[in-house]
């Protein structure tokens, strides 16, 4: 690669070989009027200095690239180009220092990374990621299906991951996997963490230890082999659109009402926010939600910077305390004109794509603070898809439109109200015309069974007042016969303990008893009758022994 310069203005590059692309970072302070043309074997940079001097820069390139894949971005301090090879997995060779040049490129042999070379380190992968994302255009949201990233296994350990599945916690058999370079993020800072694939190997988990990423897989890899890195892009690109939108709602709400968020939730549903605040009015949660999406139509940029610890600039900085284990430089996200934050999650390069916001709602938090839901990008759109999905199917089942749905309902509730409390008033009278037919019974034994589906606690417990001293021992159920249900035994005092836990057992279930009464909740209905023939029993041999 040569360089020619007709002005110079020295600045501090750098350059990252990818087997499918060339990246280019370089510095232009107190420039204006900025262009920058890609052609296919050279790039062209031209602007003005704060003198109005005009700055000519013409640099040939190694190898051919495609001007319609690739493109540039300009932030304050810096340019930073994106430039697609023709002939993919081609490396270009490492730039060579020639000191009788003197043009306003000055390239930081240091930080040259390529991959082709063994014994050189890769890039930060965190540093490239977040370079992707900003080189997109504002108007859409980025995209990284087609990146093809080779990095080095540094160790796989023998490990293993407990995960719920079904309500059920599971613990997985598998590999530590440490690499020299990775694209997937560990969880932190309130973020889920990234999946994808080491070559066809799932990332099932992803851990921050230390400065280094942890992957969890289920096949062992070779360590010092290469191996291929994917990333499930659609995962985090919601991850970043929904951690973009909570700094903008968390500086938007300190803003306008001063409320100050103490703690956020990424969900996979819908995110939350905790604000330090006893209640937030409907009015504000509109006027809120309202700024928000003014500002994401204003495509401000979202713009990543790293500053050393003891930079003075960290004493501005809105930020929770670092980790104990933190390594390395600061990470500011910096909305431009809107909030600077320390911040180690994946973010969005403008909050145009964010897409739109929709905030749902508040609720009472702990310790007098208040929970502001939201929702942020294609969550937006998958909400609004299953709430129409809804709407279609009430106006099916209403016969009406989705205007008359609430009067619907409401008329529905009261007739259903009504026909409960009909349905109560003839379940009593027909527990009490259950007792009273048992009673006048000349025939009756000293064991009473009933079940009715359709009955409730009440029900049983009217009935048992009427005759449990009528009989030895009562068993009343209710519920579906093939589901679950609730169960009452009434009896003598020594009877009901003594059974009251092996009917329980019977129908897997739980109860409690107490003064000759023993009742619960049955699992298996079914098994009832296996209940009947115990109790049967029991009777038979009280009459056997009176004999």
């Amino acid at each position: 690669m040569c360089e020619e310069a007709e002005f110079s203005q020295p600045a501090k590059t750098q350059w990252y070989d990818r087997k499918n692309y060339v990246f280019v970072e370089f510095c232009v302070e107190d420039s204006k009027d900025v262009s920058v043309k890609i052609e296919k074997f050279r790039l062209i940079f031209s602007c003005k200095t704060a003198d109005n001097t005009d700055l000519y820069n013409n640099i040939e390139l190694y190898s051919k690239v495609d001007p319609n894949d690739s493109r540039h971005k300009r932030s304050d301090r810096s340019i930073t180009l994106f430039m697609r090879k023709v002939e993919g997995k081609r490396a270009w060779p490492r730039l060579t220092k020639d000191k009788s040049k003197f043009a306003w490129l000055v390239v930081d042999f240091d930080n040259w990374r390529d991959w082709f070379n063994d014994d050189e380190q890769m890039i930060d992968m965190e540093h490239y990621a977040n370079m992707l994302k900003d080189l997109k255009d504002a108007e859409k949201p980025p995209t990284m299906d087609d990146l093809d990233f080779e990095t080095t296994v540094i160790s796989c350990t023998p490990a293993e991951l407990t995960t719920t599945f079904n309500g059920k916690d599971e613990t997985l058999k598998g590999f530590n996997v440490i690499l020299e370079d990775t694209l997937l993020f560990p969880e932190g800072g309130g973020q889920p963490d990234d999946r994808g694939f080491i070559n066809d190997t799932p990332v099932l988990r992803v851990t921050r230890r230390g400065a280094e990423a942890v992957h969890f897989v289920q096949s062992p890899l070779e360590p010092l082999s290469k191996v291929q890195l994917k990333i499930d892009w659609e995962r985090r690109f919601d991850h970043m659109q929904q951690h973009s939108g909570q700094h903008l709602l968390s500086a938007l709400a300190e803003s306008m009402f001063g409320f100050q968020t103490t703690s956020w939730e990424m969900g996979r549903q819908r995110s939350s926010i905790e604000l330090d605040t006893t209640s937030m009015s409907s009015e504000q949660v509109e006027a809120l939600e309202k700024a928000t999406n003014e500002k994401i139509r204003e495509h401000i940029p979202v713009n990543v910077r790293v500053i050393s610890v003891d930079d003075p600039e960290m004493q501005q900085i809105e930020s929770q305390d670092l980790p104990d284990d933190h390594a390395g430089p600061i990470r500011i996200i910096d909305i431009v004109g809107i909030d600077a934050n320390m911040c180690c999650g994946t973010h969005v390069s403008n909050l145009s794509h964010l897409q739109v916001i929709k905030l749902l709602g508040t609720e009472k938090g702990k310790k007098k603070k208040t929970n502001l839901f939201f929702l942020v990008g294609n969550r937006v759109l998958k909400y609004a898809e299953k709430s129409l999905t809804v709407e279609k199917a009430l106006t099916s089942l209403l016969k009406n439109g989705p205007a008359q749905h609430v009067e619907a309902v409401e008329r529905l509730q009261k007739s259903a109200k009504l026909l409960q409390k009909n349905n109560q008033n003839l379940l009593r009278d027909l527990a009490l015309l259950t007792a009273k037919t048992f009673k006048n019974d000349a025939n009756k034994g000293k064991l009473f069974i009933l079940h009715r589906k359709e009955g409730d606690n009440e029900f049983m417990n009217i009935i048992a007042n009427e005759i449990s001293t009528e009989v030895v021992l009562l068993f009343l159920t209710v519920g579906d016969e093939k589901g679950a249900g609730l169960f009452l035994l009434v009896g003598q005092v020594n009877a009901v303990e003594a059974l009251g836990p092996k009917v329980a057992e019977i129908l897997d279930g739980k109860g409690a008893g107490k003064q000759g009464r023993y009742q619960g909740r049955a699992s298996k209905m079914s098994n009832r009758r296996k209940v009947e023939a115990l109790l049967q029993r029991y009777v038979q041999m009280l009459d056997t022994k009176e004999e």
